[in-house]
């Protein structure tokens, strides 16, 4: 996709200085946008979503030069790593500047800040010349939005402009990262992998302790589609589908391998062995599955290691928020 089009940036301009909803291309997912000085607008974010007020959201900006604006202290390591990874999937959060309101921080005394790499992004937000609030376009929990159909499907008028750029280049949430006396701490995996981060700050702290903030897409429950969803081991799924199908039920698959034997009753997608390509279309084909009306989503266990560890991530947590009443999956 090209630059947005006069008119379309005329429109999204006007909306956001409205305090109105802007939806967004980056090359994670669909952002939902709003001014993020005006916290009636970042509230609206919240009443379409249907997302918690203690959860915050981030904020984006057109480059590391609007840091001090939003972040009252920012170490060197983070300085390091929006040095090497700006613009692009990867989310700092940093102590809070006076002045940034609690909608956008979910009443915490720190505030999540990223620079995005994709074109139509850059292009609003250097147009638009102030931060925006934007979690994923879509409703609180459930599958990321990764095309601008996927927008308008689910939350339709109460977006004022979606910018269409395509689909987006990753399909996954970036990398979130906070610093908690003066150590990174990785929070939300992502594109960047804990490896690359640990190659260049030397040291990196997994997962959340007792004294980490909120982060955007950290609850259990998340990334679901409303099919209930299990996550199996290879050995495991040919049998699982199959004795769904013969029980009566009908069944939906992701693997990352092709059916031994085809079953009426099973819908089975075939996606990519290469975990950006996995990535990528990941929500796309969770999306196309929950569209199917089958009873079950079955998916294969992807591979271990750090490029498949955002994918894994976003799995666990579909298969909590996609289970049936009554279940565990």
């Amino acid at each position: 996709m090209g630059p947005i089009a006069p008119a379309d940036l005329a429109a999204a301009l006007g909306a956001l200085r409205a305090g109105a909803l802007v939806a967004f291309p980056t090359e994670t997912v669909y952002g939902l946008g709003a001014d993020a000085r005006n916290p009636a607008a970042v509230r609206r974010i919240f009443a379409v979503k249907g997302r918690p007020a203690s959860h915050p959201v981030i904020v984006h900006l057109q480059s590391a030069r609007e840091l001090p604006a939003w972040a009252r202290r920012v170490p060197r390591e983070a300085e390091r790593l929006a040095e090497q990874f700006w613009p692009g999937p990867l989310t700092l959060v940093l102590p809070r500047a006076p002045g940034v309101d609690d909608s956008v921080t979910g009443g915490q005394d720190t505030v999540a800040v990223r620079v995005p790499a994709h074109p139509v992004a850059q292009q609003l937000l250097a147009a638009f010349g102030g931060g925006i609030a934007a979690p994923s376009a879509n409703r609180y929990g459930r599958l990321s939005p990764t095309r601008a159909e996927h927008v308008r499907e689910e939350l339709g008028a109460a977006v004022s402009v979606v910018l269409d750029g395509g689909d987006c280049p990753i399909g996954l949430e970036s990398t979130i990262v906070a610093f908690q006396e003066g150590r990174a701490r990785l929070l939300r995996p992502g594109r960047i992998t804990a490896g690359e981060i640990r190659a260049l700050l030397g040291t990196l702290q997994i997962g959340a302790d007792a004294a980490s903030p909120r982060v955007p897409g950290s609850t259990a429950a998340h990334y679901a589609p409303a099919t209930p969803l299990e996550v199996l081991p290879t050995e495991a799924l040919e049998a699982r589908s199959a004795a769904l199908a013969q029980a009566g039920r009908r069944v939906a698959v992701l693997a990352w391998r092709a059916p031994q034997a085809a079953l009426a009753a099973v819908t089975w997608i075939d996606a990519s062995a290469q975990p950006e390509r996995y990535g990528h279309d990941l929500y796309a084909h969770l999306r196309e599955l929950d569209q199917r009306g089958c009873e079950r989503i079955l998916v294969q266990e992807v591979p271990q290691g750090d490029e498949w560890e955002a994918i894994r991530d976003r799995l666990r947590r579909a298969a909590v928020g996609a289970a049936a009443p009554g279940e565990t999956p």
